[in-house]
């Protein structure tokens, strides 16, 4: 692994602009050349460790990076609509990508942010011009582990205490801590509304037959025309099964497939570190190594 472009000083120069009622934080990295919109998982915001080293590589070889704050995280508002939450946020990245012009534009992006950058490419393709996805969630195991890690919690809540006991939640209480408008925000929701919309999005990860991934069926995926770079899911990793990534890649008619380029346990080192069992990297921290062949697919599809 080449040594870590991470200390070299950049300026924070966030932004913000209101899209779909909700405040949306996002930097753009570089000078110039073309754009790579970098999406993380789960419901981590730009400044997640690991992150920022793979945008400064992309800055690096030539690309300008769009860092974003998803509606729910890092600084941006909390926002319920739309069939998902990663139908909410393509809608959102749309937006983004037009009000800054910088469309179409390449999607890059793991785990959660595989998922909302695939949805952004089958809803709004004259967004899209590439895309490279890695650590693709799919099978009974990842689904049901996100939809009880970013659901149901809230779901609880609100039916048993409102939108207070809501606000309270250890992961809502972090985003009110980051941007205190969001405490209004969730307060000032219905929670009879709150709880229709949430078990809505619950919805999307009960696995169906017909879809690969959560909430998107299999024959949308005859709507992605753009070149598609796909790093294959680690061999042990059950919340983004190898399946997943072959699936995925014989949806998208003429993806290219590679093996990863960190270690295929790298998921569950992560995991294992997470929940304290031992001492090493972020989750994310791998994803630097992708730098290389994403740079390479880059510059022989654009």
């Amino acid at each position: 692994m080449t040594p870590s472009l991470a200390a070299i000083p950049s300026p924070r120069a966030e932004h913000e602009v209101w899209i779909n009622g909700g405040r949306v934080v996002y930097e753009l990295l570089g000078e110039g050349g073309a754009v790579v919109v970098l999406t993380p998982g789960g419901r981590f915001g730009k400044d997640v460790p690991g992150l920022r080293p793979l945008a400064q590589r992309l800055v690096h070889a030539g690309y300008r990076v769009l860092l974003w704050d998803r509606p729910n995280c890092g600084r941006s508002d909390v926002q319920f609509y739309a069939q998902s939450e990663s139908h909410m946020r393509a809608t959102t990245l749309d937006a983004l990508i037009t009000e800054l012009g910088l469309g179409p534009c390449t999607l890059a992006g793991g785990s959660g942010g595989a998922r909302d950058s695939i949805l952004t490419a089958i809803l709004f393709p004259n967004a899209v011009r590439t895309l490279v996805l890695w650590n693709i969630v799919g099978g009974i195991y990842g689904s049901f582990v996100l939809g009880s890690l970013y659901v149901l919690p809230s779901i609880r809540a609100a039916r048993k205490g409102g939108m207070d006991a809501v606000a309270q939640l250890p992961e809502w209480a972090a985003l009110i801590e980051r941007n205190p408008d969001n405490l209004g925000r969730l307060l000032g929701m219905d929670d009879t509304e709150f709880v229709r919309t949430t078990t809505r999005w619950l919805n999307a990860y009960v696995p169906k037959p017909g879809q690969t991934i959560p909430g998107v069926d299999d024959d949308a995926f005859e709507d992605i025309r753009q070149p598609t770079l796909i790093i294959r899911n680690g061999a042990n990793d059950w919340d983004h099964p190898m399946r997943t990534s072959y699936e995925v890649n014989c949806l998208i008619r003429g993806s290219t497939l590679i093996d990863p380029p960190w270690p295929e346990d790298a998921w569950e080192q992560a995991a294992r570190t997470a929940s304290g069992a031992v001492e090493g990297f972020h989750m994310f921290d791998t994803w630097e190594q992708a730098a290389p062949n994403i740079v390479d697919f880059l510059d022989r599809s654009l």
